[in-house]
């Protein structure tokens, strides 16, 4: 199916910046909030992207003018009735997102695709609300979505085949890098990213770092940034709700930090509430540090342990292993998923978690996780399939044989 309009309700900061993709593509779409001052913000928004491109001499204004006047914005859904695909960015709440999809099918046509860019719910649960769940698809953007290249492409248990074509197909015309990802809690990189950045918080509660050495020594290691500064720019939010999400579908593997629920409480959201792990402008970290004390003086706090980069990377490894271990995905993909998602690196050299694993050696990253998982206990137990891949001698670029091929 050829897309010629789409829409997007939810006109907050990746709502309109998924307009703004949408736009900048050639199409029409139809931005909906449910206040025109919403509207207005979200606009605001798409134009300072397009400005800042007419600044830089990547556009003129002539063309900047074609793009916004691609742009249509509502309050109601009366505009609806002749899009062919229309992405949900309304707040992380599974009821909220059900709503609107049920709202929807009252005014599009009965082949309109409803895609939704949840970071981790389930998307069949979402289909099973609707009368034509196999129109339902998950289409998780990654921010800024005007620079990030992947998109995770989610079907649901009834998603049919023809609607997750077009989707990929869509996100191409996007110039967007599609990954089909099959349906699990956190899908793909979320996955991977939230076993990561839960293991970093609990570095912090537990007194092995603060967030300045944490961040440095990532830096270091060769991320672009450091998790801390990372899970800012996120929002502490999006990483509370999701990583409570996720603890509650993984258990003991993916175990929240108690951290993201003080500042979450707090209002300390990130960059756009102007604090999170650390304070911007007047405000400053202190608060955080008190947060800590307070974690740390509760029975049964864990004190005294140690950071390395291997305790924050080790468990997001294991978490790639066990998604490729459950075909989530293939190795490449999911490897290509945390480069283009997540900006992932090692020193200078763009490398996702299995080559990583493969680079570092099979056997070191299994007696790195079985050390963890004495030390630290069970949220570090090795993937099945790891031991296997150990066992068979597949080490990785030392045999020549791990999670990927290695010639030569």
């Amino acid at each position: 199916m050829y897309i010629f309009k789409a829409g997007v309700v939810g006109a907050g900061f990746m709502g309109a910046e998924i307009a703004q993709v949408i736009s900048y593509s050639g199409l029409p779409v139809v931005l909906k909030d449910i206040d025109q001052a919403l509207l207005d913000t979200g606009v605001e928004r798409i134009r300072e992207i397009y400005q800042r491109r007419v600044d830089k001499g990547k556009m003129d204004m002539s063309t900047l003018m074609e793009k916004m006047d691609l742009i249509q914005t509502a309050v109601t859904y009366e505009p609806f009735t002749d899009v062919d695909i229309v992405i949900e960015a309304v707040p992380e709440k599974m009821e909220l997102k059900k709503q609107v999809f049920r709202e929807l099918e009252e005014v599009c046509p009965e082949g309109t695709i409803f895609a939704s860019n949840t970071t981790a719910l389930s998307i069949s649960e979402m289909g099973a609300a609707t009368r034509k769940p196999d129109k339902v698809i998950g289409m998780h953007f990654f921010s800024p979505a005007h620079v990030m290249k992947l998109v995770e492409v989610v079907p649901g248990l009834d998603t049919s085949e023809e609607t997750a074509n077009d989707v990929v197909m869509f996100s191409e015309s996007l110039r967007k890098i599609p990954v089909v990802v099959q349906e699990c809690p956190g899908f793909l990189v979320n996955r991977l990213l939230m076993a990561y950045l839960n293991e970093t918080a609990l570095c912090l509660e537990e007194g092995a770092g603060t967030t300045r050495q944490i961040d440095e020594a990532m830096v270091k290691f060769g991320w672009p940034m450091g998790p801390f500064t990372l899970m800012d720019m996120i929002g502490v939010d999006i990483c509370y709700i999701t990583g409570k999400y996720l603890s509650e579908e993984y258990g003991e593997r993916i175990k929240a930090a108690k951290i993201f629920q003080k500042l979450y409480e707090a209002g300390r959201w990130g960059e756009k509430a102007g604090a999170g792990f650390y304070g911007y402008g007047a405000k400053t970290d202190e608060p955080v540090n008190e947060m800590v004390k307070q974690i740390q003086s509760e029975p049964g706090a864990v004190m005294g342990t140690e950071f390395t980069t291997h305790r924050l990377m080790m468990p997001m490894i294991n978490e790639a292993v066990l998604c490729l271990q459950e075909h989530i995905a293939s190795a490449g993909d999911i490897d290509m998923a945390a480069i283009a998602g997540i900006g992932m690196k090692m020193g200078d050299e763009r490398m996702g978690p299995l080559a990583m694993a493969d680079r570092m050696g099979l056997d070191l990253v299994l007696e790195k996780l079985e050390q963890f998982e004495r030390d630290l206990g069970p949220r570090f137990h090795p993937a099945r399939l790891l031991r296997l891949q150990v066992r068979a001698n597949h080490l990785g670029e030392k045999t020549g044989r791990g999670f990927l091929e290695h010639i030569g």
